[in-house]
């Protein structure tokens, strides 16, 4: 009886070992830099950025309700702040190189930024879109936008059916931000 318990207890010690997962995602990073020092964090919900007075279609309707929010998280590059910026630019880096959960979609530059956008999902229903970039002049950050079964094609071009309301309180506070 006390091979079985011990061979039962080193069984079970093994599986939660393997189970442990030390890889950083993505929500661990989100979470770790909220309301730390010096990062511009936030959620948008999609109402926020959309006027709901907006005159569409069913189908952009439907479109935009597969969106739920936005998470964003920067950390703006300062005289003061460089080594701060590279060792959050590896963070982030380390998160998405080599990682399947996160498949590549673009890589660009944009304004001396480089951008990596990545998905989750399959091409067809995605579940999160996610945005990183980091530039010298600019800073480092990751927004993602979290949704469900959400169609690129039919997000691309709802969005270039929608108004974007320039003039709500929500999305005028956080643009605020990054103009300070």
């Amino acid at each position: 009886m006390s091979k079985i318990t011990k061979l039962f207890s080193l069984l079970f010690f093994v599986m939660l070992a393997s189970s442990c997962n030390n890889e950083k995602s993505l929500q661990r990073y989100l979470v770790d830099t909220n309301g730390k020092p010096g990062f511009i964090t936030g959620d948008l919900p999609i109402s926020t950025v959309l006027s709901p007075k907006a005159d569409v279609s069913k189908e952009v309707k439907e479109t935009i309700k597969s969106i739920k929010k936005i998470n964003v998280t920067f950390l703006p590059k300062t005289n003061d702040n460089s080594e701060k910026y590279e060792v959050e630019k590896v963070k982030l880096k380390t998160i998405f190189k080599g990682n399947k959960t996160y498949k590549d979609l673009v890589a660009m530059k944009i304004k001396g930024m480089n951008v990596k956008i990545y998905f989750t999902g399959d091409t067809n229903n995605i579940d999160e879109v996610i945005a990183f970039g980091y530039g010298e002049n600019t800073g480092v950050g990751v927004a993602r936008l979290l949704g469900e079964n959400m169609n690129p094609a039919k997000i691309i071009n709802a969005l270039k059916s929608m108004d974007f309301d320039e003039k709500s309180p929500a999305l005028q506070q956080f643009a605020s931000l990054f103009t300070k």
